[in-house]
């Protein structure tokens, strides 16, 4: 009977004890499912990001054109008039059509798609309602069908007259009808004598179509022809008494049978141009997203037009002759151009840069996570410390322990790697890591048996509570390596850079553990400084609840060190998250009014100077500037040394004063007498590295002219952003000469490699500037015009800092659980020591209120030296990195953007950390006083 009564109370036993462990167990279980998904799943993340942020970029890169653009020169055929209209144009285009969309690369998984084959005809003169109008004809395979007509319908493709087809804006503008039969008189087309009929009106903006569904009317195609024909959405009004002799401009739609009707009437050569859009799905980005993938990828459009080109015509050079054929049309080869190889580059050069910081902040999360598991397993060695020692006194050894706690949690860890696994391998893209995940668990799972060990060590045996010999040596000593450590780790990633392929960077994994010990080690040695310092005035109070607890927080600063190395790193990558995305998105915004100038520029001026004229005179420009720039090789004229290549840029000082007051050129030009009556004959500069009164001398043409230097240039001019459109377009040189636009009289506008129209009005009426001068590149005759709100909108919708951000936001919200967790546990762990001392003072009549200060004020100093180590981390961050991460390629601009940090994530991360402290102290004040006095009062415990 003894014997069955001692055995029911041993097995309670043994099942409190597992009990006990439960809560630690499913802790370390979560804790290793949710590292080792980070790790496995950590490659593929970049993968994938990487291929979103490219695929964002091609679409970006193409919305003003098809990323590649064929085209050829074809003749008339050589049948008479009456047969022209039996010729079905879209037929004869549709096999080339098919045999550029054929070669395509397989490589690409269908994702280079045709766009559109378009013809264009040069204008027609004609008379309208509204006046005199210069109508070009354009056949667009991708033109809108049927349900984008308000009013009639599309151009028929069988008859023999011509019919056409305008927007319900060039309808209203002109005033047009529907039938209306409008006489075509030759123009920029010659011998052409015509009648088109006016047979549909169709809208340009969604609504307003049949059905009354915008969705169906996009879908029909024709928004991206809006964008890249900006006259078949609205016509253009030329100014009074213009050169043209026309009042308006505009462009409709034709069937393609009126287009092979009227070259033949002409005689004209056309040019028909197809275009192929660049569409890659996530997956298939993700493969030529890395360095070896951007090679690949630049190598298959590099060899896609020559094979088309052999396919359609064979390898025949072009030489301006008619060798090739598009149905019976003699035509030429074909002819590409294509803008995505640039853009290729310069996303390799940006995504460089991401990836570091998306390995940090993945690094960064990592580091919290294995130093939650670090105090989870503290907490496990601190409640079963008691018990290893009376097992350690009965002869078992430290080892034995050890292990025995390592096959204890072999089951959770294994559970928790499962897991982690499994989630990474549900997630698209290639397979997980799946050493990396071993290895993350494997430090998780030893970290529990190599603390117990360290507790239960002889050493530790023998000193038990009393002070280790030359412990402050060793602190010293362990300080000192760590520091060295972070400046090597620093030091060798801003010299050798960030590992570029996908993979893991050990380097760039240790950089945040390092900076961050090195930051709590400077912490612990100097915020107890100050804190003692306050102890000692609140010892001049009444009142002892300041004293004890500043005193208490002062001498277990060292105590806290892994609370502070946790709160640390996670604020540290909060911080520097937030500063990244800051300094990017208001980088982008400068560097886009560095690239415009203004409200508005348009590039070429001097090329296309009636196309500036009636840019100047549309409805919202309230002031032009004229920015002229000349490369020039100065010589001093006294001592005849060279000055230096140089760029010599004229503006209209005082109209720039007007418009942008605040403008650096304007008033450096005002300051200096420079816009004023002109003195003298020589040009009036400010320059760089020169003084006032020296005379400089450029040769232009064989003729000599004289520089006068007013005075030095002031350095912020350089980054004036009046000056942005023209030195963004020539290389950088090493001297800037400024004037103004009076004194550049005797340089002709030929001379001159660069022109601007700075265009200021806060309203200005963007579908009317566009539709002077179209957004698609390809037609770079009339010049490029700038607008400040589409720079604007296209640098909000980068996708590459969408990814930046929706990857650093969701590693700072992880780590930001971790540090949580980490810090209620830490809290777990000095609860037992700071209840004591409550306990003891509550003996002495200490009320409650009282109680909850103590607590708070002994937790404060760790909270705020953890805040402003934190803060301060972070924001230095991106200087420490240096060279290994150059924001500079996110924005472009003439500098390194301004430092813009997240003041608002600072704030609330700082604040809600001390609302959790606030929340903990008040839990344990609560569970303090419903526990009693001999609970926490016990006789022979450790440290008593």
């Amino acid at each position: 009977m003894k014997v069955r009564r001692s055995v029911r109370p041993l097995r309670w036993v043994a099942v409190r004890e597992v009990r006990a462990d439960v809560p630690l167990l499913v802790c370390l279980a979560v804790l290793v499912a949710l590292l080792t998904a980070v790790a496995a799943a950590g490659p593929g993340l970049l993968d994938r990001l990487a291929g979103r942020a490219l695929a964002s970029r091609l679409e970006q890169e193409q919305q003003v054109e098809p990323g590649i653009l064929f085209s050829a020169r074809f003749e008339p055929t050589d049948s008479a008039d009456a047969d022209a209209w039996a010729s079905d144009l879209a037929e004869d285009l549709l096999p080339v059509t098919e045999v550029i969309a054929n070669a395509a690369p397989d490589a690409l998984n269908g994702g280079l798609v045709h766009d559109s084959t378009r013809v264009e005809l040069p204008f027609l003169r004609t008379v309208v309602g509204a006046g005199e109008a210069g109508l070009g004809l354009v056949y667009a395979s991708d033109a809108p069908g049927r349900g984008a007509y308000v009013e009639g319908r599309p151009p028929a493709r069988s008859g023999k007259r011509v019919e056409i087809a305008v927007s319900t804006r060039t309808r209203d503008a002109l005033k047009l009808r529907l039938g209306q039969k409008l006489p075509l008189s030759p123009g920029a087309l010659e011998n052409v004598q015509a009648t088109a009929v006016v047979v549909g009106f169709f809208t340009t903006d969604g609504v307003g179509t049949k059905s009354g569904d915008a969705k169906a009317a996009s879908a029909e195609g024709g928004d991206r022809l809006w964008h890249e024909v900006p006259l078949l959405a609205g016509p253009s009004r030329f100014p009074p008494r213009s050169a043209a002799g026309l009042d308006w401009e505009a462009r409709a739609l034709v069937a393609p049978g009126t287009v092979t009707a009227l070259q033949a009437q002409a005689g004209a050569v056309l040019t028909v141009t197809w275009g192929m859009r660049l569409d890659l799905d996530e997956g298939t980005a993700a493969r030529f997203a890395g360095d070896q993938g951007q090679g690949e990828l630049q190598r298959l459009l590099v060899r896609y037009p020559d094979d088309a080109r052999s396919v359609f015509c064979g390898d025949i050079a072009d030489f301006g002759g008619m060798f090739c054929e598009i149905g019976p049309h003699p035509a030429s080869t074909l002819q590409h151009s294509t803008h995505l190889p640039d853009a290729l580059t310069d996303f390799g050069r940006q995504w460089r840069q991401g990836r570091v910081v998306i390995s940090f902040a993945l690094a960064s999360l990592l580091v919290v996570g294995l130093l939650a598991a670090a105090v989870t397993a503290l907490l496990a060695v601190r409640r079963s410390l008691d018990a290893h020692r009376l097992q350690r006194a009965r002869g078992a050894s430290a080892t034995g322990l050890a292990l025995a706690r390592a096959v204890h949690t072999a089951p959770a860890v294994l559970l928790g790697l499962v897991a982690g696994i499994a989630a990474a391998r549900s997630l698209p893209g290639p397979s997980p890591a799946y050493g990396q995940a071993l290895l993350v668990a494997g430090l998780v799972w030893l970290l529990l048996p190599a603390l117990t060990w360290h507790a239960l060590r002889d050493r530790s045996a023998r000193t038990g509570g009393r002070p280790v010999p030359f412990a402050a040596g060793r602190r010293l000593t362990a300080e000192a390596v760590v520091l060295l450590l972070a400046a090597a780790g620093v030091v060798a990633l801003r010299t050798r850079g960030t590992a570029a392929e996908a993979g893991p960077d050990p380097l760039l994994a240790a950089v945040p553990a390092l900076l961050g010990l090195a930051t709590v080690a400077v912490l612990v040695r100097c915020y107890p400084l100050p804190v003692r310092i306050l102890a000692r005035m609140s010892a001049r109070r009444r009142g002892v609840v300041a004293l004890i607890a500043l005193s208490r927080a002062a001498k277990e600063a060292p105590a806290r060190a892994l609370a502070l190395l946790v709160l640390v790193v996670t604020l540290a990558g909060a911080v520097f998250g937030g500063f990244v995305a800051g300094t990017l998105a208001e980088g982008r915004r400068e560097a886009a009014g560095w690239q415009v100038g203004a409200d508005a520029s348009y590039l070429g001026a001097q090329r296309s100077p009636a196309v500036a004229e009636r840019l100047a005179q549309v409805r919202g420009v309230r002031e032009t500037v004229s920015v002229r720039q000349l490369r020039v090789d100065p010589t001093s004229a006294a001592s005849g040394n060279r000055y230096g290549i140089a760029s010599l840029v004229g503006i209209d000082g005082a109209r720039l004063r007007a418009a942008a007051p605040h403008s650096p050129a304007a008033r450096a030009l005002d300051a200096a007498g420079l816009t004023g009556p002109r003195s003298g004959t020589g040009i009036r500069v400010l320059a760089t590295g020169a003084r006032a009164g020296d005379r400089l001398t450029i040769t232009l043409h064989g003729r000599k002219m004289d520089l006068r230097v007013a005075g030095p240039l002031p350095d912020d001019v350089l980054q004036d952003p009046a000056l942005g459109p023209v030195r963004g377009t020539t290389p950088s040189r090493e001297r800037l000469l400024l004037a103004d636009n009076r004194d550049l009289t005797a340089i002709g506008a030929s001379d001159y490699e660069g022109s601007s129209l700075l265009l200021y009005g806060p309203h200005l009426d963007v579908q009317t500037l566009r539709s002077l001068v179209p957004r698609a590149g390809h037609d770079t005759a009339v010049g490029e015009l700038r607008i400040r709100s589409e720079e604007e909108a296209d640098a909000a919708a980068d996708g590459m800092i969408s990814v930046l951000r929706a990857a650093h936001t969701m590693c700072t919200a992880l780590a930001v659980l971790l540090a949580l967790l980490a810090l209620v546990l830490e809290l777990l762990l000095s609860a037992e020591a700071r209840g004591r001392t409550t306990a003891y003072l509550r003996t002495l009549g200490l009320g409650g209120r009282a109680t909850t200060g103590l607590h708070l004020l002994q937790l404060l100093p760790m909270v705020v030296a953890a805040v402003a180590g934190g803060t301060a981390l972070g924001l230095t961050l991106p200087a420490l990195l240096g060279p290994a991460l150059d924001l500079r390629e996110f924005t472009g601009g003439p500098a390194a953007p301004t430092p813009h940090p997240d003041l608002l994530l600072t704030a609330a991360l700082g604040a809600g950390l001390g609302m959790l402290v606030v929340v903990a102290v008040g839990v344990e004040t609560w569970i303090g006083r419903r526990r009693g006095l001999g609970a926490v009062l016990r006789l022979g415990r450790n440290g008593d």
